[in-house]
């Protein structure tokens, strides 16, 4: 019986990596490639590279305008995982603890922007930036990424919520604490990696977006991501091959991240 089950479990596992390998093969080749470019020696795109060389990165590092709006998306990145988090984080708290009406709607609107396409989220952000003077700013488009990585936030808080032992916090309350008491010093502690986490999505969320920097910027604002979007309207720079890795690498590294805080926890 033992044999039969393990070979059953076998020839389940050879078919789940015939149906997943092609599947895997399709999403990863691309950013292998996209990589190996980034090291070509040539001087326009070409794959397979006839050398290897480090120019590309070298030019990103050396000119000005690269390295300004590689500041200027850190800072967007930033601004918009501070404000998304706690925000977010509030809305898991009350949607998972909370009584209140129409939960189900209340959580589908929040998670909204991830659901509507993100040119209609930044068409309608346009109107709401003039209105309230935000467009041409960092803070301005800083609001615009921290909603669309709002979403993220709240499903992660939201898992990690329910995930949590609420008799531990129960029996802080039961020895005298306040529900403000147990909160800080039992519950957010112990919850504390999720919201790194969520802060850590909702930071590659904003890094990499290109729509709302695009309509809330204009032309004072530049992202890398607008500036590989004009690069590639004006003429076709090999330079967005190794600002194209250092959005892989910046993936890698927030995933491998996170990983490390769900082992943690």
């Amino acid at each position: 019986m033992n044999g039969s089950a393990s070979r059953g479990s076998g020839s389940e596992g050879y078919v789940l990596w015939l149906l997943a390998g092609p599947v895997l093969a399709f999403l990863v080749v691309p950013v292998i490639i996209v990589l190996i470019v980034s090291f070509s020696g040539a001087d326009y795109l070409q794959f397979p590279p006839p050398s290897l060389s480090l120019k590309w990165h070298w030019r990103f590092w050396a000119d000005p305008g690269w390295r300004q709006a590689a500041i200027v998306s850190l800072e967007l990145a930033a601004m918009a995982a501070l404000i998304a988090t706690p925000f977010g984080a509030a809305a898991a708290i009350a949607l998972t603890r909370g009584r209140l009406p129409g939960r189900g709607f209340l959580y589908a609107m929040l998670l909204a922007p991830m659901i509507i396409p993100t040119i209609i989220t930044a068409i309608g952000y346009y109107f709401v930036a003039a209105r309230l003077h935000l467009l041409g700013s960092v803070f301005g488009i800083a609001v615009g990424e921290a909603v669309l990585a709002l979403p993220i936030v709240v499903i992660v808080m939201t898992a990690n919520l329910h995930g949590f032992d609420r008799r531990l916090e129960q029996a802080a309350l039961s020895l005298g604490a306040s529900p403000w008491y147990a909160f800080r010093r039992v519950t957010l502690p112990l919850v504390a990696p999720g919201v790194l986490s969520a802060s850590l999505f909702a930071f590659l969320s904003a890094f990499d977006e290109l729509l709302i920097p695009l309509f809330a910027g204009g032309i004072r604002v530049q992202s890398l991501t607008t500036r590989i979007w004009s690069g590639l309207q004006v003429e076709l720079d090999t330079t967005i091959a190794a600002v194209s890795a250092l959005f892989i690498g910046a993936t890698t590294a927030v995933l491998a991240i996170s990983a490390l805080l769900v082992r943690r926890r």
